[in-house]
């Protein structure tokens, strides 16, 4: 089988203390007790310029800080409201005007983008994504922002070791164009022989990318490998997309380790990632049309697309297309006959790299 599969485990333990004095939690102080311990989210890794890593601990500042930056995006014309006057004070929209626009106080609105969602109906979650005119993916991640916010604190979670299926190597063996598992994390779990061949940086090993025995990380190699800016013609537009998708992801998952661990990361090692970060953009990642210059085969213009696993819980195939009868097409036909010759090689020098599994 020429499907190659990566897998990772990460666990830390983390203790504190206070000198042994147990401290009283009084709630409504404006500083919290020492011995108030509270799980490190996704959200706690960067503030508006991404260099906080501590401050916040609950999805409070994500709400607020969402939501805000919807209003502040959205003109009293785009809203369909009067204007009176020219001297506004805000970019955007009013708290007011929001508030009547979804058909609830002021006072209540002001709660809720202070980062109160606890309560939340759906009918008020719904009036407030159609007064912001938020999109499929803003929608989804407002919901999924009310839904942390009600089932309240959790501590912070190491993901279970995530396998790739013998069945759903299959699937990846039989396809004939580049494809890969990943999680939600955008960690390559298993890839067949064209999909390493065209993501050919991904498996050259550099210790800058990640741990020994880590799997292959889209964000990592988006903004840790320079390689990245000469292999995506238009970088900036694919990399915005991936902070998009660890955002929304973020928002479903605020309390995964792995997820909180490498938002810290690109925030403290990226500056562009920090700036993007801030902005509270969010995508659902479907389908994307891509133009990429492999080092082999020159400039391809391939469209993925994203298939679900319903019952592999956070894994996602990802199968690149190219337009028939195209420049692309003649491209990739060019390095799948370049991958199985370099394979066939491979082989006849040494029997092992045919075992199912290993790098093709």
């Amino acid at each position: 089988m020429g499907v190659i599969r990566t897998e990772s485990v990460l666990a830390t333990k983390q203790s504190r203390t206070c000198s042994r004095v147990a401290v009283t939690v009084f709630t409504g102080t404006a500083r919290p007790s020492l011995g108030h311990h509270r799980p490190r989210t996704v959200d706690g890794m960067a503030d508006q310029t991404g260099r906080d890593a501590s401050k916040r601990v609950d999805n409070r500042a994500e709400v607020r800080d969402f939501l805000t930056s919807r209003r502040a995006r959205i003109t009293p014309a785009q809203a369909g409201l009067p204007l009176y006057g020219t001297n506004r004070r805000v970019a955007g929209l009013r708290r007011e005007e929001v508030a009547m626009l979804a058909g609830v106080s002021t006072d209540y609105y002001t709660r809720l983008e202070r980062g109160n969602l606890t309560g939340a109906s759906e009918s008020v979650l719904e009036a407030l994504a159609t007064a912001l005119k938020l999109d499929e993916s803003e929608r989804t991640h407002l919901f999924d922002l009310a839904r942390a916010a009600n089932t309240g604190s959790r501590q912070r979670r190491t993901t279970p070791r995530q396998q790739v299926r013998e069945g759903v190597l299959r699937i990846l063996d039989t396809i004939g164009a580049p494809a890969y598992v990943r999680n939600n994390r955008l960690d390559l779990l298993a890839v067949n022989r064209l999909g390493r061949a065209l993501l050919t940086d991904l498996y050259r090993v550099d210790a800058s990318l990640g741990s020994s025995g880590s799997p292959p990380n889209l964000a990592r190699y988006m903004f840790l490998d320079d390689r990245s800016r000469d292999f995506y013609v238009d970088w900036t537009a694919v990399a915005r997309d991936t902070v998009s998708a660890l955002r929304i992801e973020a928002g479903r998952n605020p309390y995964d380790r792995g997820l909180t661990d490498l938002v810290g990361e690109l925030s403290t090692r990226s500056e562009e990632f920090r700036i993007w970060w801030a902005s509270h953009n969010v995508r659902l990642h479907r389908t994307s049309t891509k133009v990429m210059h492999h080092p082999v085969v020159g400039e391809l213009e391939l469209t993925g697309e994203a298939l679900a696993l319903p019952g592999d819980g956070g894994l996602t195939i990802i199968t690149y297309t190219v337009a028939p009868h195209s420049a692309s097409e003649q491209a990739l036909d060019f390095l799948a006959s370049w991958t199985s010759q370099t394979v066939a090689r491979a082989e006849a020098s040494d029997p092992a790299a045919s075992e199912p599994g290993t790098a093709p």
